[in-house]
């Protein structure tokens, strides 16, 4: 009697073959591009500030040697639960009485306060930046700022009243060149 071995029964089985599946390859990758993406965000929010002025089309060009000798002022708009606090080359505008006189001295005590209402006097803040840009005819740039609960729609509102006056065919720009600021 002779005995053979046939090739399948040397062969092993075929469910022993799949086994376990090896995922330390997969898992290094996705560690690599978890932490790459990490250092990658961490530049990303370096950046405070954010530009959103639209280009400008037409209009004259500014000649390089044409800049008249004044000084340069750094407008910014900050959105607060109180009202609209208005900053300019350091030092923070005042309210203004019923009498004229300015009560810049006040701490805390926004430019432009909320109405009785309890909504943003947009109307009051324009008029302010028409104020400010006559004194500053050449100056564009403002930057606005808002706390952090403060509606997208009243920072869009006071981006609209701070970039021009008017509608329509009657629009005149005051601060066109608006950034946004994180508080």
């Amino acid at each position: 009697m002779a005995f053979y071995y046939s090739k399948r029964k040397l062969r092993p089985k075929e469910h022993d073959e799949a086994g376990e599946l090896n995922i330390v390859p997969y898992l290094d990758i996705l560690m690599n591009l978890i932490l790459f993406m990490l250092l990658s965000m961490t530049g990303l929010a370096a950046f405070g500030i954010l530009n959103v002025n639209a280009p400008s089309y037409g209009g004259p060009a500014a000649a390089v040697g044409d800049t008249p000798e004044q000084p340069k002022l750094l407008l910014s708009v900050l959105i607060s639960k109180k009202g609209y606090f208005i900053a300019g080359a350091g030092a923070v505008l005042g309210q203004e009485t019923p009498a004229g006189e300015a009560t810049a001295g006040v701490e805390g005590q926004p430019t432009v306060p909320k109405k009785s209402d309890g909504t943003y006097d947009t109307a009051a803040l324009t008029a302010k930046m028409v104020q400010i840009k006559t004194a500053f005819p050449a100056e564009s740039k403002v930057i606005v700022g808002a706390e952090a609960d403060i509606p997208y729609e009243t920072l869009v509102d006071t981006m609209d009243a701070v970039r021009e006056l008017g509608t329509g065919e009657t629009r005149k720009p005051l601060f066109y060149d608006v950034t946004l600021a994180a508080m």
